[in-house]
């Protein structure tokens, strides 16, 4: 936000998701239609569950990143946020493609992109769909946050079966908390991608993170934002950069031959294994940001596109997300699924602080 911190519409005391909060927020306030974020780690898919909406992470570079600011140049891309998956899909049909600007956009001429995504979609989406079911993405039971998300997530996998989804629960992949670990580049990657962006903008107020980084500006609770002033400038002096981009690779073929063995469409667990934080938990350092539980890291560090849509609500009116995993290029299947979810379950209501106008969903 300009001045102050960004609110979660839905509980003015908890925090609405990030890095894309403001976009996350105002969209679901409906102070817009819809939204773009940026998702390198799930900035993208956390705030969309945080705020009940539609948040979709395609496989990188079918979005040029031309313009935008990187965090992990292999793991960013732009995404939709929006309220409903028709205008996620709708909205992608304006932004992939190929642009000369960002080199992975090459990825846009390899894939089969529809005439139009909205093709895809289809309220009986999710008759003979295969879901697996990863409950090892799922928070702990002696964890009250956790229960109540999962109880969320529970009744939306019967949503999912009442409509025609054969799920596959559970679903194992091989050795999961140890690739989350070991294919994390932040550390490593995010100095230099960020100086080697900001050496590009002419009139920018700073040449380097390092500058940023001395004038302290910067909020208290990003700790992130200070270890990567302090990583190395060059990726290649991390003794463990090339064993991280290659267990990248390894990732994402455990994952793809666990749904290739399971002859699935999509893999299905909650976005985050807690409710968004109250901002006492915050400030109290409950999490770091590589300590908070999200399972968004799944999908970005595995290289896949995923899509997170509004689960429902806890007792409390607290919004919870699902998150579908598909395969690389395969974004018309998760919006298929996502669709008919959506339109099974109807789980989005807007929010008591920011009721919709007349005509708006």
């Amino acid at each position: 936000s300009a001045g102050g911190e960004t609110k979660n519409p839905y509980a003015l005391d908890r925090d609405p998701g990030g890095s894309s909060s403001g976009t996350g927020a105002g969209i679901a306030a409906n102070l817009g239609a819809v939204g773009i974020g940026e998702d390198t780690g799930g900035s993208i898919r956390v705030p969309a569950s945080f705020n009940s909406l539609v948040g979709l992470r395609v496989s990188t570079g079918l979005i040029s990143r031309a313009g935008l600011s990187p965090l992990v140049v292999f793991h960013d891309t732009a995404g939709p946020m929006t309220r409903t998956v028709r205008d996620t899909a709708t909205l992608l049909d304006v932004v992939v493609g190929y642009d000369p600007a960002d080199p992975y956009t090459v990825a846009a001429l390899c894939a089969r992109i529809p005439e139009t995504y909205t093709s895809s979609l289809a309220e009986d989406g999710l008759r003979g769909a295969r879901v697996g079911v990863v409950r090892q993405a799922f928070g702990s039971d002696s964890d009250a946050d956790s229960r109540k998300v999962d109880e969320v997530v529970n009744r939306a996998l019967t949503t999912l079966s009442e409509a025609g989804a054969e799920l596959v629960d559970p679903v194992e992949i091989p050795d999961l908390l140890d690739f989350i670990v070991t294919t994390s580049l932040y550390l490593a990657q995010s100095r230099h991608d960020i100086n080697a962006f900001l050496a590009d903008r002419p009139g920018a107020p700073a040449r380097t993170i390092e500058e940023l980084y001395s004038t302290n500006r910067f909020h208290p609770l990003l700790d992130l934002f200070a270890d990567i002033a302090r990583g190395p400038a060059n990726p290649e002096e991390e003794p463990d950069y090339y064993k991280r981009l290659a267990a990248r690779e390894r990732f994402q073929r455990t994952i793809l031959n666990v749904m290739g063995a399971h002859r699935l469409d999509a893999l299905l667990y909650p976005d985050v294994q807690v409710l968004p934080p109250l901002r006492s938990d915050l400030y109290a350092g409950r999490w770091t940001t590589l300590t908070f539980p999200t399972n968004t890291l799944i999908a970005s560090q595995a290289g896949l596109p995923a899509i997170s849509v509004p689960a429902g609500f806890t007792a409390e009116g607290i919004p919870v997300g699902i998150e579908l995993v598909g395969k690389l290029y395969d974004e018309p299947t998760l919006l298929r699924l996502a669709y008919a979810y959506e339109q099974a379950s109807a789980a989005r209501r807007p929010p008591a602080s920011a009721p919709p106008l007349p005509g708006e969903p």
